[in-house]
C-alpha cells in the first residue's frame, strides 16, 4: 500500500457502533478472541473502566455477535472460533447520552427504551411499573424467538455520577434503577448473556446489591486488555500513522513510540504481576489521526465532581501520587465522599502501580503524563489564585526565570502568586500552602525536570534546567538561614556534586503573619 493511500486510513475516533466501524472500513484492533472467551465462559458480567475506554464499542461488538452478523467479523479471530452464529434477541440499554438533572429525564429515557422493545415484541404496557414492563419484555422476547435473551447495559451509573451534588435526586435515581436492574435476577431462566458496564463499581452503588451473581471482571488478568490498546497492538495496526506522527514532530519512530508511551500508557487493571500495561485508546487514536501530541482524553471531559470532592474532604493533593489503599477500599461499597480515592481510581485518574499480596494493599499513582499534568492543571485553580486558562502561563513564566538563572524574579513572582489569594483562602492551614508549593513545582515538570519531596531525607524541591540545579528548602517555622543550614547538614546537594551544572541553594522562610514568603537566602 502506498503512503498516500495509507495516510487516509480511517481511525475510529469516538465511533461506538461496531457495524458502522466494520462496514465503513475503519481500522479495528481485534479483540474478538477475548470476546469469544467471554461469551463461552460465563453469563452475567460486570466491567468497570474509565470513560472513553471503548466500553460502548465492546457492547456494540457483543450485540453484532449475538445478532449473528457473521459478515461483520470476516477476517477477525472469532470467525474461526464460532461455528454456529445463532441469532438471539438483544436488549441494549445505554444510559450514556442523557443529561440526568431531574427525575423526568431518567423516566423519559427508560420510557423511550421500553416502548421500543414493547413494540418489537408486541407487549401491552398496561399499568405496570418500569421493572414490570422490563420483566415482561424479557419473557415475551424469549417466548417469541425461541431463544434466550441477551441484555447489554452501557454506563449503568451515569445518572448517579451526575447527581453527587444532589443527594435526594441521587437516592431517587438509585431506587428507580435498582428496581429496574433487579429484574435481571428473577429473569435468569430467560437470559442467555448479561453484560453491564460503567465507570464506578462501589459494590455497584448499592444498585446491584441484589444482583450478587454478577461476575465482576474489572480486575481479572484474563480481561486486562479487553478495553484499551497494548503497545504491540498499536505498532501492528498503526505503523504508518506512527511514522507520520514522528515525521510531524521531527523525531524518530522510536522516540514517537516512547512519547506515546510516556503520555498515554500506564493503565493497569489487575493486581496480578504478569499484566500488560494499557494505553488510553481515545488519546492514542487522536494523536495518530492528527499527528500531534496533546491532552485528548483529559480535555474530553473534566473531572469537576472529583475536584469538588477533594475540596470538600480537605484532601491533601500531594498524597495522590503513590497512595496506598486496601484492596477492600478499592472496591468500596459506597460512593463515599470521605474517601474519594476509589472514585478517582475508577474514573481513570489513578491506576494500579503495584499490589502487595501479603497485606492486600494497592499502590496507586497517575498512569501517565497526560493524566498527571491534566489533573494537576485542572486542580490548580481550586487551590491557587490562578484561573484555569492562566495556569500554564504562570508556570511558563516560573520556568523561564529559572532557566535564565533569575531566582530573585522567580521568588518575587511566587510571592505575588501567594499575595493574590482571595481572603477566604487566607484562613487556610499551613498544609494548604504546602499543597500550592507542590502544585507549582509539580507543574513545572511539564517543561523542565522538577522534583517535589515525597520522601524524608530529600530537599523540599529540586529543579534542573540546562544550566542550573536549584535545591529549595522552605521553612514554615524557622529562618531562611536555618533552611540553608539544613540543605548542607542533610546532604541534599550530594546527588548533584558531580553534575557539571551550577548548583544553587535556596532557603526560604514562611511569614505566618503575612501568610506569604518571608525572607530568603540564595547561595
Amino acid at each position: 500500500m502506498s503512503m498516500s493511500t495509507d495516510m487516509r486510513r480511517k481511525l475510529p475516533i469516538g465511533i461506538q457502533n461496531f457495524e458502522f466501524l466494520r462496514s465503513e472500513g475503519y481500522l479495528y484492533i481485534d479483540k474478538t478472541a477475548l470476546i469469544y472467551r467471554l461469551v463461552t465462559k460465563g453469563k452475567p458480567y460486570f466491567l468497570s473502566r474509565p470513560r472513553r475506554f471503548g466500553k460502548s464499542l465492546l457492547l456494540s461488538t457483543l450485540e453484532a455477535y449475538f445478532k449473528g452478523k457473521k459478515e461483520l467479523f470476516k477476517g477477525l479471530a472469532i470467525e474461526q472460533l464460532e461455528q454456529n452464529w445463532y441469532e438471539y434477541p438483544v436488549l441494549h440499554l445505554s444510559l450514556n447520552a442523557e443529561k440526568y438533572d431531574s427525575r423526568e429525564r431518567l423516566e423519559k429515557m427508560l420510557e423511550l427504551q421500553l416502548e421500543k422493545w414493547e413494540e418489537m415484541y408486541g407487549v401491552d404496557k398496561g399499568t405496570m411499573t418500569y421493572s414490570g414492563r422490563f420483566s415482561t419484555v424479557i419473557r415475551r422476547a424469549c417466548e417469541q424467538t425461541g431463544r434466550r435473551v441477551v441484555v447489554l447495559v452501557d454506563e449503568y451509573d451515569k445518572p448517579m455520577l451526575q447527581t453527587f451534588d444532589n443527594p435526594d435526586l441521587q437516592e431517587d435515581f438509585r431506587k428507580t434503577l435498582t428496581a429496574f436492574y433487579t429484574v435481571l435476577k428473577d429473569a435468569d431462566p430467560y437470559l442467555q448473556f448479561v453484560f453491564i458496564t460503567g465507570v464506578t463499581k462501589f459494590a455497584q452503588m448499592g444498585i446491584f446489591s441484589t444482583l450478587n451473581q454478577l461476575n465482576d471482571i474489572s480486575l481479572d488478568l484474563e480481561y486486562n486488555t479487553l478495553c484499551g490498546m497494548t503497545c504491540a497492538e498499536i505498532e501492528a495496526t498503526f505503523a504508518s500513522e506512527l511514522q507520520a506522527l514522528a515525521a510531524q514532530a521531527g523525531i524518530t519512530y522510536a522516540q514517537a513510540v516512547e512519547q506515546l508511551t510516556r503520555r498515554y500508557d500506564g493503565y493497569r487493571f489487575t493486581p496480578e504481576k504478569e499484566f500488560t500495561p494499557m494505553y488510553n485508546p481515545f488519546s492514542v487514536l487522536n494523536a495518530l489521526a492528527k499527528s500531534r501530541f496533546d491532552d485528548y482524553w483529559f480535555a474530553s471531559g473534566t473531572p469537576t465532581f472529583l475536584v469538588e470532592m477533594l475540596k470538600r474532604t480537605d484532601f491533601d493533593l500531594r498524597q495522590l501520587d503513590g497512595i496506598e489503599v486496601s484492596s477492600a477500599s478499592l472496591t468500596d461499597d459506597r460512593a463515599n465522599l470521605a474517601n474519594p480515592v476509589p472514585m478517582i481510581y475508577q474514573s481513570g485518574y489513578l491506576t494500579i502501580k503495584s499490589y502487595d499480596n501479603e497485606f492486600r494493599e494497592y499502590t496507586l499513582s497517575f498512569p501517565n503524563e497526560e493524566v498527571k499534568y491534566g489533573f494537576l492543571n485542572f486542580a490548580a485553580p481550586f487551590y491557587t489564585p490562578v484561573s484555569s486558562t492562566d495556569t500554564s502561563f504562570y508556570i511558563g513564566k516560573f520556568v523561564r526565570e529559572l532557566r535564565s538563572g533569575d531566582i530573585e524574579a522567580f521568588l518575587n513572582r511566587l510571592t505575588c502568586f501567594f499575595a493574590d489569594f482571595p481572603y477566604e483562602l487566607n484562613v487556610k492551614t499551613e498544609r494548604h500552602y504546602q499543597v500550592v508549593f507542590y502544585l507549582v513545582f509539580k507543574l513545572m515538570g511539564q517543561f523542565t525536570q522538577a522534583e517535589v519531596r515525597t520522601a524524608k531525607g530529600r530537599a523540599d524541591a529540586v529543579v534542573k534546567t540546562a544550566d542550573y540545579i536549584y535545591v529549595f528548602e522552605f521553612k514554615l517555622n524557622g529562618t531562611a538561614k536555618e533552611a540553608l543550614k539544613q540543605i548542607d547538614e542533610k546532604g541534599y546537594l550530594l546527588p548533584y556534586t558531580a553534575d557539571g551544572r551550577q548548583v544553587v541553594k535556596v532557603g526560604v522562610a514562611f511569614d505566618a503573619e503575612k501568610r506569604n514568603l518571608g525572607e530568603w537566602l540564595i547561595e
